[in-house]
């Protein structure tokens, strides 16, 4: 056991977050995302018993966003003409606001077929049990000052 670590944090996720760089990207993927696929070049850890937003905020306890790039969290867009509603971004809203001194401006959208051509070039997928629609969201690492 360490202090200050969250429980939630594994072993392999401490030592992936330790080991990505400035300008690294991680994925939180929802329990539909095809986490294996995307990542099969790359690191996947399985946290299927978790959601994303707790995940989330034990993450931005650790991890320093990138100050370099304007929105370094990046949610997938709905896909036009779905009608789906998304309240767990309210949720990743208020999270990232908690953390990161940009609050929402540090948000962006990106397109799904775009989420998965980024996706693919992560440094690691954290797939989920998350059951909400549209909650995939990537982290893009910055320094710590």
């Amino acid at each position: 056991m360490l202090k200050g670590i969250p429980k939630i944090i594994s072993p392999q996720l401490l030592k992936v977050l330790c080991e990505m760089g400035h300008g690294d990207r991680l994925v939180i993927a929802d329990g539909n995302f095809p986490a294996e696929s995307m990542g099969k070049e790359h690191i996947v850890i399985r946290m299927d018993g978790h959601g994303v937003p707790e995940i989330l905020e034990a993450i931005l306890e650790l991890f320093p966003l990138d100050t370099y790039v304007e929105q370094p969290v990046q949610l997938m867009q709905v896909v036009p003409g779905d009608k789906v509603e998304t309240p767990i971004w309210d949720k990743y809203e208020e999270t990232v606001r908690r953390f990161e001194p940009r609050g929402a401006k540090a948000i962006g959208h990106v397109e799904r077929f775009a989420f998965y051509e980024e996706a693919k070039k992560a440094y690691a997928i954290i797939a989920t049990g998350e059951s909400a629609l549209y909650a995939n969201i990537m982290l893009q690492k910055g320094v710590v000052i």
